[in-house]
């Protein structure tokens, strides 16, 4: 699901594009990001801010634990923040908002415990039984930074820890697809 809205903002005077802090940027909008979806029971994934084909593009990742995320609620999202992110950002730029789709990759340990209880296929460095596989579909149980991962192995039928140095990558699995 996207809904994509351009975005005609003003450049401040004096100040070229190029010398904005994009960090800063980001620090000021995720608050206020976080405060919208938390009023519609969703959660952000994640917020990027990135430039492509000389375009800037603010991307918001929308998530619920309780529904599925629709077109509905990108638009709701998107009609809530638009003018209060127009008042922030000071140039031209596309805002999109969609959900992170269901084989969207695990970026951070904290969509980890976002996705708790979803499917994932994992791939490790180093394989951590005697089977020896280093990739396999398991569901997210818990994720701890100091632990690691835990999932459930369907194979083995058994919760399994996985250090955060040993998986190479993980993204949302769905037998759907």
């Amino acid at each position: 699901m996207a809904r994509e809205k351009h975005i005609n903002a003003k450049t401040e005077k004096n100040t070229p594009i190029e010398h904005f802090n994009k960090r800063e940027l980001l620090d000021k909008l995720e608050p206020l990001i976080d405060n919208t979806l938390m009023r519609y029971g969703l959660i952000p994934v994640e917020i990027e801010l990135v430039k492509e084909n000389h375009k800037w593009f603010l991307r918001i990742y929308i998530y619920s634990t309780e529904r599925e995320v629709n077109l509905e609620d990108c638009e709701r999202v998107s009609r809530s923040l638009s003018d209060f992110i127009e008042e922030l950002i000071p140039f031209k730029y596309y805002l999109e908002v969609s959900s992170p789709g269901i084989e969207r990759k695990i970026k951070s340990n904290k969509e980890y415990l976002i996705f708790k209880g979803k499917d994932i296929n994992i791939k490790l460095k180093e394989a951590i039984d005697e089977s020896n596989e280093k990739q396999f579909v398991a569901r997210i149980e818990d994720f701890d930074e100091n632990e690691g991962l835990t999932v459930y192995t369907y194979k083995d039928k058994k919760n399994v820890k996985i250090r955060k140095e040993n998986i190479i990558s993980a993204k949302l699995y769905s037998s759907e697809i």
